[in-house]
């Protein structure tokens, strides 16, 4: 289909509350630059029930505009409902671009969109620009097994669609409401919806390790030698009131979860801290991690790639810096410290 304006368009996922999840709003920061490039409008769409944090929160992080569907069947996310109504906006407004979170629900719905409205989709994006040839959306994602990063261009069909991942941008911050609320009646009958959520399984609070909001990751990767060599990170983890995370290496090697990885096959993490220990600095866990604020990096080799983007660099034994720096923190705060 052919563009009907030059908005920029950003799916603001929301939870079964109405709240707006983060990846949406982070995609506003990115979305409000490149569409001031292609002569836009930002334009938040959001689709749930009892909406109104979410349309809240999409006007207060930069949306120029918001669209608004809200209707029971929007409650929980299904595809076909949520596939329809957003396909009809679509082709209603025409935006010439979109941008999706690359969460469960958005790695479903946006190719189910992109095939419906016979566009191209990128997936999984870690960063996003405006080519200033062509004016398309510059989509640039890992490729072949991460090795190397590719950048995209979808010159021939709109809308451009490209799903991102959770933690690569950072939410603006909240300023005063001004951005104009446009609300659809859209209703999906329920014949037309082919799924139906019967129950809510949570995981085990034990189980849960929320990499993406953390503000402070302690990491480990090969280096660390075994599942034992988690134990120094996770003590220095506890002292500073980090998240444990690792990298693809330790994962596979069975020391430790795969919910703890981060990286390219991994979860994306931009916190204010992140402390990468025996970490070589592969391309796959670089894209998963580079946007984090600090980054602090201890390695026996001098010459790994993670001194490259590192703000701080330790050469040396993380067996012998780790305890130390563990100690050096308790004494700080008066926590005592460990012979």
């Amino acid at each position: 289909m052919e563009a009907k304006t030059k908005d920029l368009w950003v799916f603001i996922e929301t939870n079964g509350d109405g709240t707006a999840k983060n990846v949406g709003l982070e995609l506003l920061t990115p979305g409000k630059a490149m569409a001031a490039k292609q002569g836009g409008a930002l334009t938040a769409v959001v689709i749930g029930h009892h909406t109104d944090a979410a349309i809240t929160a999409a006007a207060q992080h930069g949306a120029d505009k918001v669209i608004v569907v809200d209707g029971p069947e929007y409650e929980h996310y299904t595809t076909d409902a949520y596939a329809i109504a957003l396909c009809t906006l679509v082709e209603q407004y025409g935006p010439t671009s979109m941008l999706i979170g690359a969460t469960n629900n958005g790695r479903d719905l946006g190719p189910r969109v992109a095939c419906r409205l016979k566009t191209g989709l990128t997936a999984d994006c870690t960063a996003l620009d405006i080519d200033e040839e062509s004016g398309n959306v510059a989509w640039t994602r890992p490729a072949f097994g991460g090795n190397l990063m590719a950048t995209i261009l979808c010159p021939d069909h709109r809308p451009q669609i490209g799903t991102v991942r959770p933690g690569v941008f950072k939410k603006s911050a909240p300023v005063a409401l001004r951005a104009e609320i446009i609300r659809e009646k859209l209703h999906v009958p329920a014949e037309q919806i082919r799924t139906q959520l019967l129950k809510v399984i949570q995981e085990a609070a034990g189980a849960l390790v929320d990499l993406e909001s953390a503000e402070i990751i302690v990491s480990g990767g090969r280096g660390v030698g075994g599942p034992e060599g988690f134990e120094p990170i996770q003590a220095l983890a506890k002292v500073l009131g980090a998240t444990v995370g690792a990298s693809r290496a330790a994962v596979d090697s069975g020391w430790i979860p795969h919910s703890h990885q981060v990286g390219q096959t991994g979860k994306t993490v931009g916190p204010k801290l992140y402390i990468a220990c025996g970490i070589s600095g592969a391309i796959q866990h670089l894209a998963g991690m580079s946007s984090s604020d600090v980054i602090v990096a201890i390695n026996k080799d001098p010459d790994a790639p993670i001194f490259d983007i590192a703000d701080y660099g330790v050469v040396g034994d993380l067996f012998q810096i780790l305890p130390a720096l563990t100690n050096e923190i308790k004494k700080a705060r008066g926590q005592g410290c460990d012979n």
